[in-house]
């Protein structure tokens, strides 16, 4: 992994040393006048003093009490009420919030904000930390985008009786082949933290500068540290994750919520038909591992969250199927869904389920969460012709991009596919060239070579950033403790640490 240092970090370390010169300089002469201005005070109070003293030795006073009786009696003058002070500050919350972002790598920010503090330059404990601060920033090393890897997960099994037992064969098998349990995720995470990785945005390694130009972005972290992007394919917790074990039994998570402090969290139905609310899946386990351990985010990064859209999105009902019409078009695609699931669609109320779908997708991008299409349909944009991908992307962009600001550049490819094979993408890939067009600039698949080569390509002429993900999944893990060639998870994990006892083996490679 490359651990250079730029010309523009030494020009920085040039530049701190600079400032933090200046800053002890002014300290010093800050503190010099200080002690004139109270050396002049003292004195001047003094000559006075005496002064009065003898005007009233000299007019006979002999009834007047001695000085330090006066001193400690009559109320101070006006001369002894201006002496130079510092007025004082609670700079608590600065410190506090300071110390955090320089937790998660964010050191600039943490030092603007140490000198909103008023007077902070005179305050021992703010300029102790900035120095502390512009120390580390003189050790950070660079790393390329190359040195980037990107794993992803599907949606978390949290009941693993029901998962491997009672989902009827072949939903146990795939579950076991594509699926991570609650388990396996937090020890992977846990171990991930403890080696040195650190959670990175796709948008941290590269993007559009004030000029326009699409440009790569340095990720500046301490020595030793790993970088990685985390996403999340099919957040959609689609109607068939729902009841898998029948009479009313979840392996998985039904929807994402907002609680009561602003954070996302999953509901669970559990066995009994109680609703839970609580850490069930990839976002709120991250949220809760950040808030426990800030540097294992950079900069407040968080995960992308790959969305389809003919199911809904996050666990809401907000595709067009959920709302009859007499459209023909509308009865084309989805008549046949109504003829079997009717009496349930008719009773969800589509506009509210994408209003609450909208401000919980909203909440979590201020938290740092990223978006991504994962085509509308889950569709294999390797063997669809172009009218296929225009006509999937169109109802993409209706039915979900609404729901998120419109404004989502990252596509990650369902079945892992691709526009192309391993070279880099050009505008004479048609499939490319359009997808470009409409405001894509990330593309993602899966890594078809052995794990976790994690392969990243960078264009700034055609304005991209396509990178290979790892599958941190049943099968990968079960490949890696088998000895299998292409299990090579050991950079990230020890797998017979991770590998979750409920699961059972062999792992059976389902399509």
């Amino acid at each position: 992994m490359a651990t250079k240092k730029s010309t523009g970090t030494y020009r920085s370390e040039a530049r701190r040393k600079r400032r933090r010169r200046a800053i002890i300089n002014r300290i010093i002469f800050g503190v010099v006048m200080a002690g004139v201005a109270v050396g002049l005070f003292f004195g001047v109070r003094a000559a006075y003093r005496g002064i009065r003293d003898l005007i009233r030795s000299v007019t006979d006073e002999t009834d007047a009490p001695t000085q330090y009786a006066y001193a400690s009696t009559e109320a101070p003058t006006e001369e002894e009420t201006e002496a130079p002070t510092i007025p004082y500050v609670d700079f608590t919350a600065e410190l506090k919030e300071a110390r955090r972002l320089a937790a998660s790598y964010d050191y600039e920010k943490a030092i603007a904000l140490l000198e909103t503090v008023p007077n902070y330059q005179v305050i021992p404990e703010i300029m102790q930390e900035i120095i502390s601060i512009e120390d580390t920033m003189t050790k950070l090393v660079e790393l390329h985008y190359s040195d980037v890897y990107h794993i992803f997960f599907h949606s978390l099994i949290v009941d693993t009786e029901v998962a491997f037992t009672m989902s009827g064969s072949y939903y146990r098998d795939a579950f076991n082949n594509t699926m991570t349990t609650v388990r396996e995720f937090n020890e992977i995470m846990k171990e991930m933290y403890e080696s040195g990785w650190v959670l990175v945005k796709l948008h941290d390694l590269a993007g559009f500068d004030e000029n326009g130009e699409f440009v790569e972005r340095p990720i500046m972290l301490p020595p030793g540290k790993k970088a990685f992007v985390l996403s999340i394919d099919d957040v959609s917790y689609y109607e068939y994750m729902i009841d898998c074990g029948g009479r009313n039994m979840n392996a998985f998570a039904r929807k994402i919520v907002i609680d009561e402090e602003g954070f996302p969290r999953c509901e669970f139905v559990q066995r009994d038909g109680t609703v839970s609310v609580g850490d069930y899946d990839v976002v709120p386990l991250i949220e809760t591992f950040i808030a426990q351990h800030p540097d294992f985010s950079y900069r407040g990064a968080r995960g992308c969250v790959a969305l389809t859209g003919y199911n809904g999105i996050l666990g809401y009902r907000t595709d067009a199927m959920y709302e009859w019409s007499d459209d023909p078009e509308w009865q084309r695609v989805y008549a046949e869904d109504w003829r079997l699931y009717g009496d349930i669609y008719k009773n969800i109320d589509r506009d509210e389920e994408r209003r609450q779908a909208a401000a919980v997708a909203a909440r979590m991008e201020e938290l740092g969460w990223e978006f991504a299409s994962h085509t509308w349909g889950h569709i294999n944009v390797g063997e669809k012709d172009l009218n296929r991908i225009m006509w999937d992307n169109a109802k993409w962009q209706e039915e979900v991009d609404t729901l998120l600001g419109g404004d989502t550049d990252i596509i990650i490819f369902a079945f892992g596919s691709d526009l192309a094979d391993w070279h880099p993408y050009t505008d004479e890939n048609e499939k490319f060239a359009y997808l470009k067009s409409e405001g894509f600039h990330y593309f993602c698949n899966v890594s078809t070579y052995e794990l976790p080569r994690t392969w990243v390509q960078y264009s700034k002429t055609y304005q991209f950033i396509r990178q290979a993900r790892a599958n941190l999944d049943g099968y990968a893990m079960w490949k890696e403790k088998t000895n299998d060639p292409d299990g090579r998870l050991d950079i990230f994990f020890d797998v017979d640490r991770v590998f979750d006892p409920a699961r059972p083996t062999p792992v059976i490679f389902v399509t």
